[in-house]
């Protein structure tokens, strides 16, 4: 009897824990938000910082994550896991955000190392008419089950290489000073509110 009472003051005090670590991000995800813009609307701001953080958790719980994202990876190659790659949690994730309909701010597809063995998927976003490379990363694989997200231009994690810049003859974020490209077909679904999308997930 006194284990189980032990268990359970011990489990809400770490439930109050991770609470709060998530609402002090909630609420620095929603100032940097509002800050992208003079017209983005608080209240979306707040809206989509707090769906994307709830979002995360649970989408942590369903893919049964482990606490390194690569050893899932490794899980769902093996067979012992369905999802919970990074293309997974963008997908996931955005379909959830598209649901605000969202009027001030913009959701965006942005990819890491495309097609290399590194490559990361995740959303980017913006204030409306604003370029992707301005946009407020959010990854929901890097280090969940906690959402992971900072400035684009500040990711510490995928920093452009030197040779990354003769792979950009067509010009696309030439003076970008990380990896993440937008991908425009995703993009498009994201900001598409009123079709449904043949979805079609990014490589692995």
């Amino acid at each position: 009897m006194i284990r189980t009472v032990v268990f359970i003051i011990a489990f809400g005090l770490c439930i109050n824990a991770v609470w709060a670590i998530d609402e002090k991000s909630i609420n620095r995800l929603r100032d940097a938000l509002v800050a992208l813009a003079p017209d983005v609307d608080p209240g979306e701001a707040e809206r989509l910082s707090m769906t994307a953080h709830t979002a995360e958790r649970s989408l942590a719980r369903e893919y049964r994550m482990v606490r390194f994202p690569g050893v899932q990876n490794l899980l769902i190659h093996m067979g012992k896991r369905e999802r919970g790659y990074c293309a997974h949690y963008a997908r996931d994730m955005g379909e959830r955000l598209k649901e605000l309909r969202l009027k001030t701010l913009e959701l965006h597809w942005g990819s890491a190392y495309a097609g290399r063995f590194t490559e990361d998927n995740a959303l980017v976003v913006t204030a409306r008419n604003q370029p992707f490379e301005d946009g407020i990363l959010m990854d929901g694989w890097r280090d969940a089950p906690r959402l992971f997200w900072c400035p684009l231009k500040k990711d510490p994690d995928y920093r452009r290489r030197p040779d990354m810049f003769l792979q950009s003859a067509d010009g696309r974020n030439r003076n970008n000073p990380t990896a993440w490209q937008e991908e425009p077909l995703y993009t498009t679904w994201l900001q598409d509110y009123t079709h449904k999308w043949q979805w079609k997930p990014a490589a692995q």
